[in-house]
């Protein structure tokens, strides 16, 4: 069997059986969407909310800022509580109404984590890294529907996003231990930022082709764990460099 006859029957096999995300129904396709485009928008709402809390109430600056055993307690609790919501949040993901507590819980938490890591930051470079947040994140999001819909897929992102956030797990570790300066510190930030802007594209794709109907807390995390690590790497970037 010649090279033109594989091919004619890899095409014929492609036909009779098309992706899931080819013979759903579109409306509920996008009904899906717009609802994880829903849950992130009011995680992000709820993030610059407590997040602004946490920047501009004096009672709390000076709380964290005295460094009392009780401070470093509730910043050690803030850091933690995160990653301790992720494990029941993924194994409890379609389990409704018990994954949108969890998911608002994480939130919160993450919330609290993203005021203090602003705490020491100047208002306009926030100011600054949230504009850029903002039409990075429209622009790669808008970018990824429009690739979709000619037919681009971007599930070959996948293991090289996850090997680059290994290797910049163990940069960030390497760097705690032995400090590199303000110069490997804005290098980080810009890579950080670059890596997460891939994550943008593969979980907009993964969100319009492969998750299921069940998903939407998995596919609001991902999108807003996205967005909030870009606004991040910026801030983090931006103030490495400030004078």
């Amino acid at each position: 069997m010649g090279k033109g006859d594989h091919s004619d029957l890899e095409a014929a096999a492609a036909a009779a059986f098309p992706p899931a995300y080819m013979i759903e129904s579109p409306q509920l396709r996008w009904a899906f969407i717009r609802k994880v485009y829903a849950l992130v928008a009011m995680q992000l709402l709820a993030t610059v909310a407590v997040a602004s809390a946490v920047y501009f109430v004096p009672a709390i600056r000076r709380f964290f800022a005295a460094r009392t055993p009780a401070a470093v307690a509730a910043l050690v609790a803030i850091i933690v509580a995160p990653i301790i919501l992720v494990l029941p949040m993924v194994f409890l993901r379609k389990w409704h109404p018990i994954n949108l507590v969890l998911l608002a819980l994480f939130t919160v938490a993450m919330s609290l984590a993203v005021g203090l890591g602003c705490l020491s930051r100047k208002g306009i470079i926030i100011i600054e890294a949230a504009s850029l947040t903002l039409v990075a994140v429209v622009g790669l999001t808008l970018y990824t529907f429009w690739a979709a819909r000619r037919g681009h897929d971007f599930s070959f992102l996948g293991p090289f996003l996850a090997a680059a956030c290994l290797i910049l797990m163990l940069y960030w570790l390497a760097q705690m231990l032995l400090p590199m300066g303000s110069v490997a510190t804005t290098v980080y930030g810009c890579v950080v930022a670059l890596v997460f802007s891939g994550f943008i594209i593969y979980d907009t794709d993964n969100l319009i082709k492969r998750h299921g109907y069940d998903e939407y807390v998995m596919a609001a995390i991902s999108l807003y764990l996205d967005t909030v690590n870009i606004f991040m790497a910026i801030v983090n970037c931006m103030s490495s460099s400030d004078p």
